[in-house]
């Protein structure tokens, strides 16, 4: 060191604590210790954080739902929070609404391999195709839960949709169209209903819970899942039409009518860029947003885009309390949502 140059201070400021981890611990108790903690464990400590605040009563909360959350068990934790007043909005795929219908209906996901012993993944996965089973990673579907889920939509679901969508002569001609807020509330109310009626043990699930609380699933890629191939099939021979852009004006008006807002971002895709593009054409943006993820930003995708980089579009406030997390949301999102849920309670 040169007579000129000034000597730093000492490094005194925030010392690294070294996590406790012992028989008994809440999850919030644990998340506490995370604080003390560097990396992973101190963003999911700062997500817990900024996602508690989110729940107070003020804050609208608006859910980008993506991945295979529901195929892999966590289904009941997104209708918990829906049943108990924690979200306004929920944006997710028609993927993950038609295994909750699956779900409701009777129809089961199942522990799986990855590889069979003595097969490759490929040899593999040519035998589940014989046998008639998809897998999700390591989670099984048998196919007959489709054809039970086409039934289901066919029976239950798309007959009060094409009658809204007839005209006025009722001669079947095509009319008007439904908004795809619209379809996931006849989704989930036929759900709902089938559920009781069969005494199904799973619960009815998520867009029942929506559907029983008036919140708003919207879906905007709905065009790319099973629920979608089984909606276009159903309007060639009947009435029945998707509106893709009246979903639009609900949830501006959402946005509008905030009076400060946070977004619960799980995963990429459609849902988590459809949740915060809805703050550009409102006066505000998000107070909060917390996003579980995996993906990257390098490769300047929007699934790995970090919220910083949603800050600069006007997506979230300049003051915006944001965390994310890097890691698998099936691990992040119930701790989560336990320890939030445990400070709030």
């Amino acid at each position: 060191m040169t007579d000129e140059e000034t000597p730093r201070e000492t490094f005194a400021h925030d010392p690294v604590g070294h996590a406790e981890a012992r028989a008994g611990m809440t999850v919030g108790e644990l998340a506490e210790e995370y604080g003390s903690a560097g990396i992973g464990a101190n963003d999911l400590h700062e997500a817990v954080d900024i996602y508690t605040e989110m729940l107070a009563d003020d804050v609208t909360v608006f859910v980008g739902l993506a991945g295979a959350m529901v195929p892999t068990g966590m289904r009941r934790i997104v209708a918990d929070l829906i049943r108990d007043g924690h979200v306004d909005a929920l944006v997710t795929t028609g993927a993950n609404l038609t295994h909750d219908s699956i779900e409701a209906i009777g129809g089961k996901h199942h522990h799986g391999e990855v590889h069979a012993e003595g097969k490759t993944e490929r040899e593999h996965d040519e035998r589940l195709r014989d046998e008639g089973v998809d897998r999700i990673y390591n989670v099984y579907l048998p196919q007959e839960h489709f054809a039970l889920f086409e039934s289901h939509l066919r029976e239950e679901v798309f007959p009060p949709l094409a009658s809204d969508c007839e005209n006025d002569e009722g001669d079947g001609a095509r009319g008007s169209a439904v908004s795809i807020r619209r379809f996931t509330e006849e989704l989930g109310r036929a759900n709902a209903e089938v559920n009781e009626r069969e005494e199904i043990a799973e619960g009815p699930g998520i867009a029942a819970a929506a559907f029983e609380h008036d919140v708003p699933v919207y879906c905007p890629a709905v065009q790319d899942s099973v629920l979608g191939l089984q909606a276009w099939m159903y309007s060639q021979t009947s009435a029945f039409t998707l509106d893709a852009l009246s979903d639009m004006d609900d949830i501006t008006d959402q946005a509008f009518e905030a009076e400060e807002a946070g977004a619960l971002v799980v995963g990429g895709g459609v849902p988590k860029n459809y949740t915060l593009q809805t703050m550009l054409v409102a006066p505000d943006a998000y107070d909060y947003a917390v996003q579980l993820t995996m993906d990257t930003p390098e490769t300047g995708g929007l699934s790995g885009a970090t919220l910083d980089e949603a800050r600069s579009w006007g997506k979230l406030e300049k003051a915006a309390r944001n965390a994310s997390v890097y890691a698998d949301a099936t691990i992040t999102f119930p701790l989560l949502v336990a320890a939030a849920r445990e400070r709030v309670e």
